[in-house]
């Protein structure tokens, strides 16, 4: 059979391109995740502690912190994180529909794990430096609640929505298997001494928040809550002691048979300061300032031995300084003069 002359243009071969002169092409940017720097992430508090006898305003302190401001303490130490759930067609609190993805690039932490929480949720949260022996995830804020938009909320009633929306939620045993690395359940999270290790955060638990920021509350409540420990009850399975008998047997070990119930210390960062009226806003903002426990330095080099090392102040102890002072000099504003006649 004679075929037409003309060939398709797709079987053409196309001539290579020639290397460029500038040498080796780089590869594509990958297009930064969606998630990215999505967290509302407070500046650091700037204070000072010079007074020149009347401007007090100066100190660093907000000038309207007692009617104007939300308190959050203690704030645990963790990292901030995102977590994000999506649909899934599996059994709720069963079916991996969680993400934890981090405040900077917004990648995943870990691999999606079960959770009660519900699809389409956006949460501002600090996974607890401890995780996998507590299995904490600390929610601090809520920006999305089953598609609802909670963003242009005010800050008071964001945290009441996160505290009244976790309280709501089913109470779904610990889980029993690790995650392997094709993001299956079948490792047993036991380890080989008996201590169980969570293979996920299985906890929720909202950061304290507190709206009356008087000058003495926070000087005689909120200071002193932020230099404490937070203790949280949490549920755990537990593995039986083998008896005598059974040491001499080929067998597997005994499969998780109980739960308990214990109280795991919560170590405080810090206190974080919102404005009241403020919405959730994406991005470093002025609309929350940071007052860390701790002063945060850079590693510095080891010093001789008997010259010292200076340790910068604590800005908690600061903060703590400068709250003393306003509240004295309201006080002594609002007391009348009291003369030597009248004393008398």
């Amino acid at each position: 059979m004679q075929t037409s002359g003309k060939k398709r243009g797709k079987n053409k071969r196309r001539p290579k391109a020639a290397p460029s002169s500038s040498g080796p092409s780089r590869p594509p940017k990958r297009k930064p995740s969606r998630w990215a720097d999505k967290c509302m992430y407070a500046e650091l508090l700037e204070m000072s502690e010079v007074y020149d006898g009347y401007n007090v305003v100066s100190d660093g302190i907000p000038h309207d912190i007692e009617t104007g401001w939300v308190a959050v303490t203690p704030v645990p130490v963790g990292k901030r994180c995102l977590a994000v759930t999506h649909q899934t067609s599996g059994v709720p609190g069963v079916a991996p529909n969680l993400t934890l993805r981090s405040r900077v690039l917004g990648k995943p932490l870990m691999n999606a794990f079960p959770s009660p929480l519900p699809p389409h949720t956006v949460l501002d949260c600090i996974l607890d430096e401890n995780w996998k022996e507590n299995g904490i995830l600390h929610v601090l804020d809520v920006l999305q609640w089953k598609e609802q938009d909670i963003t242009e909320c005010e800050t008071a009633f964001r945290f009441w929505w996160r505290n009244t929306r976790l309280s709501e939620l089913p109470v779904h045993p610990p889980p029993v298997n690790a995650v392997d690395q094709e993001g299956g359940f079948s490792a047993s999270a036991i380890e080989p001494g008996g201590h169980y290790l969570f293979p996920h955060p299985a906890t929720f638990v909202p950061v304290p928040y507190h709206t009356d920021t008087s000058l003495a509350h926070l000087l005689h409540e909120l200071i002193p809550l932020t230099r404490s420990s937070r203790m949280i009850s949490i549920t755990k399975p537990v593995t039986p002691q083998p008896r005598a008998t059974d040491m001499d047997l080929d067998v597997p070990a005994p499969l998780i048979t109980a739960l308990e119930t214990a109280s795991v210390e919560i170590k405080s960062d810090g206190l974080l300061l919102y404005v009241a009226q403020a919405t959730y806003e994406p991005g470093t903002s002025p609309l929350s300032s940071w007052v860390p426990l701790q002063a945060y330095t850079q590693a510095a080099p080891e010093t001789d031995m008997g010259k010292g090392k200076v340790t910068p102040e604590s800005p908690l102890n600061v903060f703590e300084s400068l709250v003393r002072r306003r509240l004295a000099l309201k006080i002594s504003s609002v007391l009348p003069e009291v003369t030597m006649e009248e004393s008398q």
